[in-house]
This record gives C-alpha cells, sequence and structure tokens, in this order.
C-alpha cells in the first residue's frame, strides 16, 4: 500500500489490512522536528532554544486542532485491538528537492527527496510576442476567483513593463476576466509546463505543485500565500533564494511591481532557481520514487 503523508489514517489502514506500506510525501515532511517551523507557517528558520520553544508553540496548536481526528483513530485502532505502535513505512518518498527545504537532523533513515511526479509535458502553446517579457500568475484552482488580487498582479506587471499570463482556473467570469488591467493573456487554464518555460517570472499562490513547476524550468517566483501549506511553502522559496514572498492581503501594486522587478532584474533569484531546477532534473521523479518503493517491498 502506498499512503499520502497528509492522510492520518494511512498507516491504521495498512496496520489493520497487515500490508506493508510507503509513504508518498507530496509537500512538505510533517514530522513536528522542534528544529523547523511547522510547514503550515511562514516562520523563518531560527537556530537556538528561542527558535525551538516557538516551533514547539506552533506545533502544539497544530495537535490541539487535530485532536479529534486522532480521537477518531484511537477508538477505531481500540475497537480493533490493534497495537498502539502499529506499523513502521517501508520507505518515504517525496516529491521536492532536499534543497527547498530547511535543514532536518530527525528524519527517518528510509526517507529519500526527490522531485516532482511529474510526465514532461509535449503540449505546445502560442503566445505573442512583442518585446515584453512574460509573467505568469496563477491562484490554483481553490483560489482563483480573488479578481483584486489577478488585478495587481496585471497592473504590477505592466507597471514595470511586463505581460501577465494569468491562469484563474475558471474562477473568473468573461467579463472580469476582460476587465483586468495591463492587457494580461488570460484563460482559464495554461498548458502549464509550456507556458512557463516562456516565462521570465511567476506570482504564485505557492502552492506545493504550481511552485515545484516553475522551479523545474528555473522561473523564480514571486509568492502570495494565501492559506494551507502556502506560507510554509513560501518561507522556503524565500530561504533558498529562488524567489520573493510578498502579503497578498496587504501588498500594494507599487509593492508588488517593486518586488517583481527585484526578482526579474536580480540575477541571484534566476540563478538559484536554475540550481534548483538542475536537482529536479537528477533526482529522476517518478521513475526514481517507484524504483525506491519497488525496492522496499522486493
Amino acid at each position: 500500500m502506498i499512503a499520502d503523508s497528509a492522510e492520518p489514517a494511512g498507516a491504521l489502514i495498512a496496520q489493520s489490512l497487515d500490508l506493508p506500506f510507503a509513504v508518498g510525501v507530496t509537500g512538505l515532511p510533517l514530522f513536528g522536528e522542534a528544529d523547523v517551523p511547522p510547514p503550515f507557517l511562514s516562520w523563518k528558520l531560527r537556530a537556538g532554544a528561542i527558535g525551538r520553544f516557538r516551533n514547539r508553540g506552533g506545533y502544539w496548536v497544530s495537535e490541539r486542532l487535530t485532536r479529534p481526528i486522532d480521537d477518531v483513530l484511537e477508538r477505531y485502532r481500540a475497537d480493533r485491538g490493534l497495537a498502539r505502535s502499529g506499523m513502521q513505512a517501508r520507505v518515504h518518498v517525496a516529491q521536492f528537492p532536499q534543497a527547498l527545504d530547511y535543514a532536518r537532523t530527525h528524519l527517518p533513515p528510509n526517507f529519500h527527496y526527490g522531485s516532482p511526479w511529474r510526465a514532461r509535458s509535449t503540449t505546445s502553446v502560442e503566445l505573442p510576442e512583442d518585446g515584453r517579457p512574460l509573467v505568469y500568475c496563477s491562484l490554483g484552482t481553490l483560489q482563483g476567483s480573488r479578481r483584486g488580487l489577478f488585478a495587481k498582479m496585471s497592473a504590477a506587471c505592466a507597471t514595470i513593463g511586463a505581460r501577465a499570463v494569468i491562469g484563474h482556473g475558471g474562477g473568473l467570469t468573461s467579463a472580469q476576466a476582460a476587465a483586468l488591467p495591463g492587457d494580461p493573456l488570460v484563460g482559464a487554464f495554461w498548458p502549464q509546463e509550456s507556458v512557463l518555460r516562456r516565462c521570465s517570472a511567476a506570482i504564485l499562490h505557492g502552492g506545493f505543485n504550481t511552485t515545484l513547476d516553475a522551479l523545474a524550468v528555473g522561473v523564480p517566483v514571486l509568492a502570495l500565500p494565501i492559506g494551507f501549506e502556502q506560507p510554509g511553502t513560501a518561507a522556503r522559496l524565500k530561504w533558498t533564494g529562488a524567489g520573493d514572498v510578498a502579503s497578498p492581503s496587504l501588498v500594494t501594486v507599487r509593492r508588488l511591481s517593486a518586488k517583481l522587478a527585484r526578482v526579474m532584474s536580480d540575477p541571484g533569484y534566476r540563478r538559484m532557481a536554475t540550481a534548483l531546477s538542475a536537482g529536479m532534473q537528477a533526482a529522476g521523479g517518478a521513475a526514481s520514487a517507484a524504483a525506491r518503493i519497488d525496492q522496499a517491498f522486493g
């Protein structure tokens, strides 16, 4: 059995069926290491006792919030007479490079970083070329209805002489899309990999998959994290030097354009994104993860 690391019942299901299992880590690790900030918060890495105290507080709050789920799992375990110690995963495989994570010292010995589990896109896309650099703008499919934020993105691109390529995931009406400032290219969905290869930068919500897609082709990211795992991903993105972060609720067009201009003009951002891309290519993607799982079950 293969269980997602974010599925709290995964190990218990494997135990109840008496099946060996592997863990697929589709986002950031969820091990609660005291030296590492929780993956759902925007906290910077901070060494020492103060940082560990802060991190433990974040994990304590998280455990309190998820206690109802833990109680359900515990009742299930007790009803079926399953040992509290449970079964241990044969292997943990992650779809992101180690360079995108904070330094860790307490990962399981069978944990393996990797790269996105994506098939390379063969879809081509025709985009107009008028000399302006392109900037891919996306808030994913769950948060693509934020018209005001898309308007700021588009206006910021226009302010610095770039052109936004906006993918709203079906969250905007045709009239709303047409009213966006700055002459953007707008669509519900784009062949993301192909578009990103044509762009100089990306403004994203920090969703894990879209962020990995941008970095996989060496595109630096300006993150506007809204919720879920996005603040943690954005913090690590800034920590690596492959991007920057702004608050989606507080940022102005002026501030956004200034940050975007810096991400596009400072070669350090592109250099770090390119280094991450090279690491991802070397990691082997889905094929490497599948081989590790096969070896663990062999």
